[in-house]
């Protein structure tokens, strides 16, 4: 049988989560897919668990590899699907049971979808719901809201090239990806329910990331969506200005706004306005 969904499993050191994610995946109502765990250099029993698993369910596929990073490893995996689907799926989170059944059926409804994702219920070390909006191509051009907890169709991947590795810090290649798609004006289908649970722990990567690594990922970000950021500055600028309150005396005019906010981000200003120091 041909796999119709792809889910991509990176680990690194999972010894603690793995089964519970395996578990989520044998539990989908929908059963044509293929698990393609990829070990990312583990140095715990992750390849045993992984091992135990390929033994039970021929639909496992298992890959070991150098340490490279989440980026990386997500694009190995992907690289070997064999599924129209590809569904990234971390080793600690846990898929909702009809998530996958209720995604195929929104694309065959549709061909014009090319991703289906939903909300997400915390459990771990935070418990409660995560409300994901509706894709908004100006709002994740100025943040990531959604998760690479999703499903999209291959061919989607293939034209952007894939998750980008030449960030600075991984960990936002979900970001860029999901900006790159809206390039190309790709159509998302926002299921309203809870799709996935995202597992918190103090030991997630996203959580060692520095005030200084973060800038230097929305600088990445910003430079290589440059055309984009500059077509809606002024609506991205709104978007932060309901968070960046700092330098509001200065604010004097519309045209100083539009100087800030892009001698900040793209590093040259229209107006020739912005001539302070930050503080």
């Amino acid at each position: 049988m041909n796999p119709v969904l792809s889910i991509i499993i990176p680990c690194y050191n999972s010894e603690a989560t793995l089964e519970a994610t395996l578990e989520s995946v044998v539990a989908q109502n929908f059963q044509k897919w293929e698990a393609i765990i990829v070990n990312d250099g583990s140095t715990d029993t992750t390849e045993a668990i992984a091992l135990s698993w390929v033994k039970k369910d021929d639909r496992f596929k298992y890959f070991t590899k150098s340490n490279e990073g989440l980026g990386k490893t997500r694009n190995f995996g992907i690289e070997k699907a064999q599924g129209t689907y590809i569904l990234p799926l971390d080793s600690d989170n846990l898929l909702m049971a009809d998530f996958a059944k209720e995604a195929i059926t929104v694309f065959e409804a549709n061909n014009n979808i090319g991703v289906v994702y939903g909300h997400a219920a915390y459990f771990g070390e935070k418990q409660g719901l995560w409300e994901v909006e509706p894709y908004d191509f100006k709002k994740i051009l100025a943040a990531n809201y959604i998760d690479a907890c999703a499903i999209y169709k291959k061919q989607l991947w293939v034209e952007v090239g894939g998750y980008d590795e030449n960030m600075p810090y991984q960990g936002h290649e979900d970001w860029d990806f999901w900006i790159a798609l809206g390039v190309l004006n790709v159509q998302f289908h926002h299921l309203n329910k809870i799709t996935f649970r995202y597992y918190v722990s103090k030991k997630s990567m996203i959580r060692s990331f520095t005030e200084a690594m973060q800038q230097a990922n929305n600088d990445y970000i910003f430079k290589k969506y440059s055309e984009q950021c500059q077509q809606y500055y002024l609506d991205l600028f709104l978007l932060y200005k309901k968070t960046e309150t700092h330098h509001a005396a200065q604010l004097k005019s519309e045209k100083f706004v539009i100087d800030l906010f892009c001698k900040t981000f793209f590093g040259f200003s229209i107006f020739g306005l912005y001539k302070t120091k930050k503080q």
